[in-house]
């Protein structure tokens, strides 16, 4: 099983991260990729990007030396009720949102709370992944996050991160979802919520797991540039016709 997109990493706009967006694009073409997306925080976060850094990455090329770059953000879903923390006017500067749950603005709740926080947020139509939904600080019922991810086009992220440096107790909570994302006729994103630009394309982790558990490679819709640029247009993105072209040459990856 082959990753060659990374719909989830942060540049030094983020506080807590240490790379450029040029680190990004030499470390991803040195590994590989297609394609990968810089998420960085929301501004709700305490050291999350200024909302002038989202409206700006119309600066920066959609195309360099052959990888693709696109333009997200990595939002967080608000308490009590869900939703996220982008205003209507920046939508149409992004490509895409990640919704997540995060301590210093949606602090840990009961299964019933996080379940309709989660739901809400996924019914909105402001976002196109979930992150990191195997957070155990958060407990949902899983199997109906994956139904409302399933009836509004939401995937739900497995995230390489979560088996090795960030949320510890993820790994039985991200193999359950995998299992039931499989038996719900569902589907996922690969992650690896790069804090530094080494680790972009990093999906040792949830790569041995998908395959432990016998999660099919057509149920990761971030497999290739083509397949999440298409997944991208059915949600109406202008990015999907921008960099159709492009991704031709990957058609029969």
């Amino acid at each position: 099983m082959r990753i060659l997109t990374d719909t989830h990493a942060h540049t030094v706009a983020s506080d807590h991260a240490y790379s450029t967006v040029h680190d990004y694009f030499q470390l991803a073409r040195a590994k590989g990729l297609q394609l990968f997306s810089i998420t960085d925080h929301a501004p709700t976060m305490p050291d999350g990007a200024h909302y002038w850094h989202f409206g700006n990455m119309k600066v920066i090329p959609r195309v360099i030396d052959n990888v693709a770059m696109l333009r997200g953000i990595e939002a967080n879903i608000l308490e009590p009720e869900g939703g996220v923390d982008i205003p209507d006017k920046l939508h149409g500067f992004l490509d895409f949102a990640i919704a997540s749950f995060h301590e210093p603005v949606f602090a840990p709740a009961d299964k019933a709370t996080n379940t309709r926080a989660m739901i809400n947020t996924i019914a909105s139509g402001h976002c196109q992944i979930i992150g990191h939904p195997g957070n155990p600080n958060y407990p949902i019922e899983v199997e109906e996050v994956i139904r409302a991810a399933r009836d509004h086009n939401v995937l739900l992220e497995i995230n390489n991160s979560s088996f090795t440096l960030s949320r510890l107790g993820s790994e039985p909570h991200c193999r359950h979802i995998l299992e039931m994302i499989d038996r719900l006729d569902w589907k996922v994103s690969f992650g690896s919520d790069s804090h530094i630009a080494y680790t972009v394309g990093g999906f040792d982790e949830a790569i041995a797991h998908a395959e432990s558990v016998g999660f099919p490679e057509s149920r990761i819709v971030t497999a290739n540039a083509p397949r999440f640029l298409k997944f991208l247009g059915e949600h109406g993105k202008p990015v999907a016709q921008e960099l159709a072209g492009w991704a031709a040459q990957f058609e029969m990856s």
